[in-house]
């Protein structure tokens, strides 16, 4: 497992709130719902996307924005049309004046719009990432990216206007599957965080691969260097060359991402999570939380979820 893969194996999609947006001109929304991270595909017509202080981007048929937040965007039929709908917490959906448009432009399974036949159709989804493991990819992400989504949005299309057993779940591997399309081809063509680079590497990458699929192994740069084939010297240098940091730095850093996000579950204790992420004792997982972020696993837990240490 690399980090991309971790971002959706623990706080992936799940129950994860997805709409079919059907829509005429003029028509424009501003979203500040708060999502760390959302996601629009847009099936036919046009849109633009504008954040605050930038210019306007468009949005053409096939194509998917990702934006990252909790800062507010707009989604309009053009960039002049002013907002007439505001998206708010928990997906609450109101003009600008606060009156409720949930039950006005419902348009049946999944549907939303006010148009049953209109012009611009758009696939919407929203992540609630908290955890530490998302926040490291998200990190490496601009606000907006946009990229062509390929045939998983025709398939989400027809998929989310059903209602049949397990949809919800199908329908959430769907967002999954658009979500680490789109970032890949971003990543391909643009700046990507220095470990995903490297996990192209014949061997920093076994390296990592080594180091995210098993975190509780008691690694040392030599065991690592006899598992990939080089010496102890080329491992460290390499390593360090393509990821940033030396293979131990970044393998404390995983394993107390990990544990940030295992002490959230509930029933979780200090011991289980430290068995779990390569500690031997509580105390061992407790000195290393302590001194890498400034607080102790139990202060920790006492934060609101998404809070930076």
């Amino acid at each position: 497992m690399d980090q991309l893969a971790a971002l959706l194996d623990g706080p992936r999609a799940r129950g994860a709130f997805l709409l079919r947006c059907v829509l005429d001109p003029p028509w424009s929304i501003r979203v500040q719902d708060e999502a760390p991270l959302s996601v629009t595909a847009l099936v036919r017509g046009e849109a633009w996307v504008l954040l605050d202080g930038a210019e306007p981007v468009r949005l053409g048929p096939g194509e998917v924005a990702i934006n990252r937040g909790p800062e507010p965007y707009v989604v309009a039929d053009r960039p002049g049309t002013a907002p007439q709908i505001v998206i708010h917490p928990g997906q609450r959906c109101t003009t600008l004046d606060g009156s409720t448009l949930h039950q006005a432009m419902d348009l049946g399974v999944r549907t939303w719009g006010n148009a049953a036949d209109g012009g611009t159709v758009m696939l919407t989804g929203t992540y609630t990432m908290e955890g530490e493991v998302s926040r490291r990819l998200l990190e490496a992400l601009p606000p907006l990216v946009v990229q062509p989504g390929g045939p998983v949005i025709t398939l989400l299309g027809a998929e989310i206007v059903k209602d049949e057993p397990g949809q919800e779940a199908f329908l959430d591997r769907l967002l999954d599957l658009l979500l680490i399309a789109v970032l890949r081809r971003y990543f391909a063509t643009h700046e990507a965080p220095a470990w995903y680079r490297a996990m192209g590497d014949p061997v920093v990458g076994r390296a990592l691969r080594m180091l995210h699929n098993n975190p509780a192994h008691p690694w040392t740069v030599a065991a690592l260097a006899a598992q990939v084939g080089v010496s102890r010297a080329s491992l460290a240098r390499r390593f360090t060359e393509l990821v940033g940091e030396p293979p131990m730095a970044f393998l404390t850093g995983w394993r107390l991402a990990l544990a940030a996000d295992l002490l959230r579950e509930p029933g979780a204790t200090i011991g289980a999570v430290a068995r779990k992420v390569g500690y031997g004792s509580p105390f061992a997982l407790s000195a290393a939380f302590k001194r890498v972020r400034g607080v102790s696993p139990q202060e920790f837990r006492r934060q609101p979820a998404g809070a930076v240490e």
